[in-house]
């Protein structure tokens, strides 16, 4: 299952990149959705080989996800790898430089099952996924907005 979108920001890709490679701040905001998050590398900068362990409820199951950092070409791309029990996945990222002060990002997660329940809980999900395809689109571009409004009321 393939969820995508786009959106088109003004800033710097420089800038945008340094966003979405905040993962201090994604850390926090899954805290604070109820996750735990543990970091379990120790590389003092992001980048290839960087590591976590979360742990989440989901549909009233205790999920185990651990991610791993492949690819970190600033401030092109990175690519996250996703695993759990029965699922894989990659996270992408890619910023395209539309000009000076304007940056297209793309963001992708494909989502692969493992064992057969996972198939079949996939297949569930397909049946939603015209509403889950609009919500990956939606946070994705209030990132996006939210972004650009900081860094208006940044003092230049």
């Amino acid at each position: 299952m393939k969820f995508s979108t786009r959106e088109d920001i003004n800033l710097p890709a420089d800038a945008v990149f340094s966003a979405v490679s905040d993962f201090h701040k994604f850390e926090r905001a899954a805290l604070r959705r109820g996750a735990e998050v543990a970091r379990t590398d120790n590389l003092d900068q992001p980048g290839v080989g960087a590591t976590w362990l979360s742990q989440l409820t989901y549909r009233g199951r205790h999920r185990d996800i651990t991610s791993e950092l492949t690819a970190f070409d600033a401030p092109e791309r990175m690519v996250i790898d996703i695993r759990s029990r029965g699922l894989r996945g990659d996270f992408l990222v890619q910023l395209i430089p539309l000009s000076p002060r304007r940056t297209r990002l793309m963001v992708q997660l494909e989502l692969r099952p493992r064992t057969l329940g996972v198939r079949v809980f996939l297949q569930s999900l397909r049946l939603a996924k015209s509403s889950l395809n609009k919500r990956f689109k939606r946070a994705v571009a209030e990132f996006a907005r939210d972004l650009e409004s900081q860094a208006a009321r940044a003092p230049s």
